[in-house]
């Protein structure tokens, strides 16, 4: 017992989780459709990222369309007007693989229209009725695959599931507690709630996430939840992580 004692004595403490040195990483929360708020953030955090000579990545966290008005202006503000300077890493989240699915087979997700697929039809200059038939869910799919741009379509599949950057794991939705990174399934990265929110486990490092929306920022030493509820809260929110620091930047609301 003794010795069991005088090892742990010498067992080396693990430190702040941190990013790798010589980098900032800028995470980005869900931003829903709403490009005046992306182009708001993004003036921030070039102001923010003035004179950093280190490597600058800004990882958007997934679900960058639907729901708010402007997924299309979404789209083409982060193909055609991307921060100068920064290495991009767009995700996939579960609004970006429930559009490739109804593309695909709009009669298996068609609940996807009353939970912002409507509004990115809108977008495109597409109407959708309330209740459409299954003739007309394929006639909605047929429309925006020939309404929307091929490079659209493209960024939105060759979105990533997951990324990491030093003692950070950036996804969507989560992770399987108990489950190694490396062998999360797709689905859970996509759609989690819990058990992933309320778990205390140490998942082998700080999940950065957005998909369950809080209000209020409330990092834990095991997650940073980052969806503020853009679209209709008004508040776009930006993880910066640099060494051991982190901080935030918001940009719209009221106040």
């Amino acid at each position: 017992m003794a010795l069991l004692d005088k090892l742990r004595r010498k067992a080396p403490e693990t430190g702040p989780p941190a990013v790798p040195k010589g980098s900032r990483v800028y995470a980005v929360g869900d931003v829903h459709g709403r490009a005046d708020l992306l182009t708001e953030l993004h003036r921030a955090i070039a102001a923010d990222a003035a004179g950093y000579a280190g490597h600058r990545r800004i990882v958007y966290l997934g679900d960058m369309i639907d729901r708010g008005m402007e997924s299309r202006r979404v789209i083409e503000t982060l193909l055609d007007e991307p921060l100068p300077g920064f290495e991009a890493v767009y995700l996939m989240g579960n609004h970006e693989y429930a559009l490739i699915s109804f593309l695909d087979d709009p009669e298996s997700i068609a609940g996807w229209l009353s939970w912002g697929g409507r509004e990115m039809l809108y977008s495109y200059g597409i109407e959708c009725g309330l209740s459409p038939s299954p003739k007309e869910l394929h006639n909605l799919a047929g429309e925006l695959k020939m309404t929307m741009p091929r490079e659209h379509l493209a960024f939105i599949e060759n979105t990533e599931l997951c990324h990491r950057a030093g003692d950070y794991y950036f996804v969507h939705a989560g992770i399987r507690p108990g489950v190694a990174l490396e062998q999360q399934r797709f689905e859970d990265q996509l759609w989690i709630r819990e058990p992933f929110i309320s778990s205390e486990k140490n998942h082998g490092a700080v999940v950065v996430h957005g998909h369950t929306i809080e209000e209020q920022l409330n990092p834990r030493p095991n997650r940073i939840g980052l969806d503020t509820g853009a679209y209709y809260t008004g508040v776009l929110t930006c993880l910066v992580l640099e060494g051991e620091e982190q901080r935030f930047l918001q940009t719209g609301g009221e106040g």
